[in-house]
């Protein structure tokens, strides 16, 4: 009988997005960072709330809104406490979703961006597969990095010998999205520690 093996990954961003922007007060394109910091505003019983970004250069702020016009009832009470209280974890997270960046229209920084890649688990199962590894790598934050790249982070390889092993049938990409890489990769070329 026979075993495959499977290993998962996940990709782990290490901080938040850098945005680039033309800034009013430089004059130029420059980068924004995430202070950490919430800008809240009700208006009856409708609510703002924004993440603020600003300007490496000359701290100049921009807004990226994360709640407009809702209703206070419609945020969980303790998110909504968290806001009030500059969060810094809730900041970082809210620093790395990409649909918040999207919504806004905000260019990510895509060359500044930091990130490992986490073992999560390893299984083995019943297969008749037996000279291959099933390598499943989770990027939840659905950063744009080419499936190549991921694979070859995760193998200890350079992203032109696995574009090769993809030529030559030693990986086979099988499935490829924006939230999750999936590759066969034959037993003979894994070097996953």
């Amino acid at each position: 009988m026979s075993y495959l093996k499977k290993i998962e990954f996940e990709m782990i961003q290490q901080e938040s997005f850098f945005v680039i922007r033309n800034c009013s007060k430089c004059g130029k394109k420059t980068h924004f960072k995430n202070t950490k910091k919430f800008r809240v505003n009700a208006n009856g019983n409708k609510l703002d709330v924004w993440l603020i970004y600003q300007c490496e250069q000359c701290k100049h702020t921009l807004n990226l809104a994360i709640y407009e016009r809702q209703k206070i009832s419609s945020i969980p009470k303790d998110e909504y406490e968290r806001f009030l209280d500059n969060d810094e974890q809730l900041a970082e997270l809210y620093g790395k979703k990409m649909q918040l960046f999207q919504k806004n229209k905000a260019v990510i920084d895509l060359n500044r961006l930091h990130y490992d890649f986490v073992k999560l688990h390893e299984t083995t199962e019943n297969s008749d597969c037996n000279e291959r590894i099933l390598l499943q790598i989770h990027n939840a934050y659905e950063l744009k990095i080419r499936p190549e790249k991921q694979i070859a982070v995760v193998l200890g390889l350079s992203k032109s010998q696995v574009q090769k092993m993809i030529q030559q049938g030693e990986i086979e990409l099988i499935n490829v999205t924006s939230q999750c890489v999936s590759a066969y990769v034959n037993l003979i070329v894994c070097y996953i520690q």
